[in-house]
């Protein structure tokens, strides 16, 4: 575990240290809610995958694989695949219902919406392919590396360059299609 910052912790948690399993919650989990609310665009799910990789984590520690890849961008890898599960049991959701059909007109909150360029950068960043969201979110937003978010991703550098590429096109077209020029 040389060279890792959390090696010690690491450690210590697989070795079955409580206090320590607590300082790693206390140290991972806001990037994990951070990368889950960016990825899944909803605060409860991104907290349930949160306490979903801590789970994995106190179970799986033993098994991480110390110089293959830094912990940060291991547990980043768990939460990761776990957003996926979720995004796909989104698109698998079915109902023999109709839905109700949406009004055309602006919502009650658009005012808001285009006084926020937050939210903006939000809506375009959750519009996007998911896979360019994937890598964006995880070099720009979680502070990743581009060889440690090609890792997490399981691609080459130059495939994450080309999806970081793609991604910030796609944001860009989009937010000038919105008018936002911030």
């Amino acid at each position: 575990m040389d060279g890792d910052p959390d090696a010690d912790l690491v450690r210590r948690v697989a070795a079955g240290d409580q206090a320590a399993m607590r300082a790693m919650v206390a140290k991972k989990l806001p990037r994990l809610i951070a990368l889950g609310m960016r990825l899944l665009n909803d605060r409860a799910e991104a907290e349930d995958v949160a306490q979903d990789t801590f789970i994995r984590i106190w179970s799986k520690v033993a098994g991480w694989q110390p110089g293959r890849a830094r912990f940060d961008t291991w547990i980043h890898k768990v939460a990761l695949n776990l957003c996926r599960d979720r995004l796909r049991g989104r698109r698998e959701v079915s109902t023999n219902e109709l839905p109700e059909l949406a009004d055309d007109g602006p919502g009650p909150d658009a005012r808001l919406v285009k006084e926020d360029p937050g939210r903006r950068v939000r809506q375009a960043l959750a519009a996007i392919a998911p896979r360019q969201r994937e890598a964006i979110v995880l070099v720009y937003y979680q502070g990743l590396s581009n060889i440690e978010a090609a890792d997490a991703l399981k691609i080459s550098v130059d495939a994450l360059e080309s999806l970081l590429a793609r991604g910030r096109r796609s944001l860009r077209k989009l937010l000038e299609k919105d008018g936002f020029h911030g």
